[in-house]
């Protein structure tokens, strides 16, 4: 029998029992599901580095998404504050668009 121990989407359970599987699962405490969904987004952006073709890296990346509306949701912040906190940074440090790979920084 596979052991996952990890966060799942809400419709995995019905998937599972849908094939004749039974399964043990419960519900996360909202201490204890900040915590899942930050491992889950590792997990996620480990298998979206690994993708190597466009519809992979879209998937990967609406996990990824859907684990940030789960976050804010968890954390009491509207996406409009998570997408000013964004631009914010943008302003101060900017973006990622130039595609700038600093190599190194010579010491003082």
């Amino acid at each position: 029998m596979p052991v996952y121990n990890k966060l799942v989407r809400d419709k995995i359970l019905d998937i599972v029992q849908a094939k004749g599987l039974s399964y043990h699962a419960r519900a996360l405490e909202s201490n204890e599901l900040l915590n899942a969904i930050k491992a889950k987004m590792i997990e996620e952006a480990s298998e979206f580095h690994d993708t190597k073709d466009r519809q992979a890296n879209m998937e990967e990346l609406a996990d990824i998404l859907e684990l940030i509306h789960a976050a804010i949701r968890v954390l009491g912040v509207s996406y409009e504050e998570l997408d000013a906190t964004r631009e914010y940074k943008k302003i101060i440090r900017g973006g990622f668009e130039n595609g700038v790979y600093l190599i190194d920084v010579e010491d003082q």
